[in-house]
């Protein structure tokens, strides 16, 4: 089995970006969603965008955006892909898809072995199912460092790719491999020295760890 691929989500200063390109990582995630510490508008997205080159994927996170929202974010991030985040349906994952001609990624909010089983509705509509633990209500939508019970997607019996999140960090990484065959772990608070802020050392000792599982 290949090495899981590895998404730094949240990046939003060059220190970040050349932490996670310099390590390894696959993907960097961009979050366009203003409530979030790790919001990046369109200028902060575009001057990434613009260091990375095609060095790293990149992935845009949103939640609940209008078209002309994303439609912004792609151009300024020159964004590989888009990651829904919010109450998004199967439909608008397709509508989005069409539109914008990107992979979509919907990440599942999971707390109980039913959720695992939501994953199955976006076969069609979705490129990538990203499982992440359910936040308290009236909280953001992730980026909290709770985990849930991995040994629930031991249930998952769906036919699209998927991916890990959810409190996964450098001291648990390779477990979250090993325990779950994650073919992708994605990563923010994890990382971080504080909310919004990514910690360059601690990138690559998550990178390291998670190469090693």
């Amino acid at each position: 089995m290949g090495h899981a691929k590895i998404k730094i989500c949240g990046i939003n200063d060059a220190a970040a970006l050349d932490a996670a390109i310099g390590a390894g990582a696959d993907y960097a995630g961009f979050v366009f969603f203003p409530p979030s510490p790790r919001h990046v508008g369109s200028d902060g997205a575009a001057r990434l965008a613009e260091r990375s080159g095609p060095r790293i994927a990149r992935v845009g996170l949103f939640v609940n955006a209008s078209d002309g929202e994303i439609g912004d974010a792609v151009a300024a991030g020159r964004l590989d892909a888009l990651q829904l985040h919010g109450a998004e349906t199967p439909e608008r994952a397709a509508e989005l898809r069409a539109r914008f001609g990107l992979p979509v990624w919907k990440a599942i909010a999971v707390s109980a072995a039913g959720d695992i089983d939501r994953a199955r509705q976006y076969a069609g509509a979705a490129d990538l199912v990203l499982f992440d633990a359910k936040t308290p209500k009236g909280t953001l939508p992730g980026g909290m460092g709770l985990s849930f019970d991995w040994s629930l997607l031991t249930t998952y019996r769906g036919s699209l790719p998927w991916g890990l999140a959810g409190g996964i960090a450098p001291d648990n990484v390779a477990d979250a491999i090993a325990r779950t065959g994650a073919p992708l772990v994605d990563v923010s608070s994890g990382v971080e020295s504080a909310p919004g802020v990514k910690d360059p050392a601690l990138i690559k000792a998550f990178i390291t760890a998670a190469r090693k599982g």
